[in-house]
């Protein structure tokens, strides 16, 4: 273990013992002790079996499905640390679940970010590291501090060894207005032109695709979302710019795989080439199609464990 980091614990509830795995590995410091646990009438158990107190902890749990589940886990192991003496508690949060909730769009809507950012901290959290949220506004919901990730730090070097000598003939593509501004980051971090999908959303998961804007004819497009959850929009949409915009070949890439319900199957029947994935969800193997590639998150989240653990900045990271 890295004597540097003796005061610095790692826990891991259950949703994503693979990642926690890669961030301690990536570290240097062995996984702490817990054990985390479910009643017979379905109510969680967490017990933190070595000492924290004094300790910066750092929880890894992503908020993922089971989503409930797993915000109880990482809530209750919070609390349990904090009982403890935990010098500082920090939730590692890859995937911030409820994130899509994060605004009334009708009359007597909740704001269930809010709610959730409300209870983490009343928890016992100090601070939340986290990737991609669905509206970087949602930082604000916190009144603790929130260091927020960009997943284009380890999509934008994939594309561009990827595509090597190539790169004229990429357009970046937005799949909504809402992704307009991620993507621009992306196709800037890229050096290639930006396109965007002019879509309607006409209920719940359901959208029609009405125009194009810009140039993709003859062209690679990387199609860029922070998450693919039903997988419906953004199949339509690389369908879309295919008949519509005559495109060449595409490809996906996302921060956050969800895969709900027959997501993996709309993929492997969809036009996309590849879709690119990081791993701050887990993806069963009986759930991942042959055309989907997964990248790592461990080492991201590890270098930024180690700035906050050494009270460094954060953006250090972002400075290639």
């Amino acid at each position: 273990m890295d004597t540097d980091l003796c005061n610095l614990k790692i826990f891991a509830a259950n949703s994503h013992p693979e990642l926690a795995n890669s961030i301690a590995t990536h570290l240097g410091v062995p996984l702490g002790r817990s054990a985390v646990i479910k009643f017979s009438d379905g109510e969680t158990g967490v017990s933190i079996l070595e000492s924290v107190r004094g300790s910066d902890v750092f929880i890894i749990q992503s908020t993922s499905a089971p989503v409930n589940d797993n915000v109880m886990e990482l809530l209750i192991m919070a609390d349990a640390c904090k009982r403890a003496s935990a010098g500082r508690i920090t939730a590692v949060m890859p995937y911030f679940g409820y994130a899509r909730q994060d605004r009334k769009a009708k009359p007597r809507d909740p704001i269930s970010a809010k709610l959730l950012a409300d209870i983490i901290t009343a928890a016992g959290v100090n601070r939340v590291l986290t990737m991609d949220l669905h509206a970087p506004q949602i930082q604000g919901f916190f009144n603790i501090p929130l260091d927020h990730l960009a997943g284009s730090l380890i999509l934008a070097p994939y594309f561009l060894n990827k595509f090597k000598g190539k790169m004229g003939e990429i357009v970046v593509v937005s799949p909504d207005l809402g992704s307009v501004a991620r993507a621009r980051i992306f196709a800037e971090k890229c050096n290639v032109p930006l396109a965007m999908v002019d879509k309607r959303r006409t209920g719940t998961d359901i959208s029609e695709i009405c125009n194009i804007i810009g140039d993709v004819r003859g062209k690679t497009v990387v199609l860029l979302d922070d998450v693919i959850d039903t997988a419906g929009t953004i199949c339509k949409a690389a369908a879309a710019l295919v008949d519509i915009g005559g495109a060449k070949e595409i490809y996906v890439c996302a921060t956050h795989g969800v895969l709900s319900g027959e997501a993996p199957k709309k993929m492997r029947e969809s036009v996309v080439s590849e879709f690119i994935l990081l791993d701050t969800v887990p993806i069963p193997p009986e759930r991942k199609p042959e055309n989907l590639t997964v990248l790592s998150t461990g080492r991201l989240f590890a270098d930024a464990i180690k700035c906050v653990y050494e009270e460094k900045p954060i953006s250090a990271l972002y400075i290639h």
